[in-house]
């Protein structure tokens, strides 16, 4: 077994027992509900079964989500594009996939401020570039040094926050959401 498909199996194994939990279900109310058995269902939630592209989906169905929400994979750290000295005219920073809601924000940071942010919800990102100054960006146990240039994408699933120094910032956000 590969180290990709521990993540994408345990990130399964997550999604679905959120899923269940949160809608106040038993093991046995989920397999009522999908057809399949209480003995599967732990396995799948326990991260040890290799579940088919049908029991997922039934799993889904059963749990109100899309397939998309049952195999996602949690983003565990930030990824942090850095702007080099050879950054053509024109770069793609950051992409996603999925069919999303957005929001863009700009945001001028004074000097010496530290900008709290609430999190943003189950399955949300952040998408952050720099544009002029700098800011230390810190989310759960995670501190990242943000200078103009540079990009960040990370989960805004926590509470994060973003400080300026001497300097002020200006930034500019996309916060991207599950589409409900």
């Amino acid at each position: 077994m590969t180290a990709l498909s521990e993540q994408v199996r345990a990130a399964i194994a997550g999604n679905v027992r959120h899923a269940r939990r949160t809608r106040g279900l038993s093991i046995r109310d989920l397999a009522d509900r999908c057809g399949f058995s209480k003995a599967l269902l732990s396995q799948i939630e326990r991260g040890v079964a290799n579940p088919t592209v049908e029991v997922l989906s039934g799993i889904a169905e059963a749990l109100d989500l899309s397939f998309a929400d049952i195999t996602r994979t949690p983003l565990y750290e930030p990824q942090v594009m850095r702007r080099t000295a050879a950054d053509a005219a024109a770069r793609t920073l950051l992409s996603s996939m999925d069919r999303r809601r957005f929001e863009i924000y700009e945001s001028l940071l004074p000097p010496e401020h530290t900008h709290e942010s609430a999190p943003h919800g189950r399955g949300s990102e952040e998408f952050v570039y720099v544009v002029s100054g700098a800011v230390t960006l810190e989310i759960a146990t995670w501190t990242v040094r943000l200078r103009a240039g540079d990009a960040v994408r990370f989960s805004s699933e926590a509470e994060h926050s973003y400080q300026t120094g001497a300097r002020a910032a200006r930034l500019l956000t996309l916060v991207s959401m599950p589409a409900d």
